[in-house]
């Protein structure tokens, strides 16, 4: 396999490990309380997530540092910040239902959670579930301008990349001209 594709790859990979681990946490977070039959397995779900993120986020960091104008390092540390950004609302919501159901229509579990965080950052809003209280209407307006900024910062990364790899072609493509 060719270097630039292994890199590829392997950013996949720890991508893939990334969105695993905070999925981990997210379903392992004890939100019923300690004295839930399940909670002995959550926490140690948690604890396997979060030593997954804390590896992968001292590894993103340490190649980070090694090569601060790699763009896919870059797109994957948005990518880690976003899966995070993910669970965090994610577990957000479900306490907000918890806590008040009234707060949102058609959350009821974890995954209708979730489902919702991903829904509204894709920007689709399929209306099964929404927001209905007022918390709840604040907390999802801070997940959409989060998303935004998010958004905008991906596009910036890869229009900047592209736009160097342009200028690169261009620089080529004289370089090219003038030596004939």
């Amino acid at each position: 396999m060719e270097p630039n594709r292994r890199r590829i790859a392997a950013h996949v990979l720890r991508s893939v490990a990334t969105l695993a681990c905070a999925l981990l946490v997210y379903y392992g977070l004890p939100l019923r309380g300690f004295d839930h039959p399940s909670a002995a397995a959550g926490l140690i779900l948690l604890a396997a997530g979060i030593a997954g993120l804390v590896c992968l986020a001292a590894l993103q960091v340490r190649r980070f540092v090694a090569r601060p104008e790699d763009t896919g390092l870059r797109v994957a540390s948005l990518l880690s910040v976003l899966y995070v950004v993910v669970v965090f609302f994610a577990a957000a919501y479900y306490l907000i239902e918890r806590t008040d159901p009234a707060q949102f229509d058609g959350l009821d579990t974890r995954t209708d959670s979730l489902y919702f965080v991903v829904v509204t950052l894709g920007t689709v809003g399929y209306g099964d579930v929404h927001a209905a209280g007022q918390v709840a209407r604040a907390a999802t307006m801070m997940q959409i301008v989060f998303d935004l900024v998010v958004i905008g910062a991906l596009f910036a990364v890869m229009s900047s990349q592209i736009a160097r790899r342009l200028d690169r072609a261009r620089v080529q493509r004289d370089a090219a001209g003038t030596d004939r």
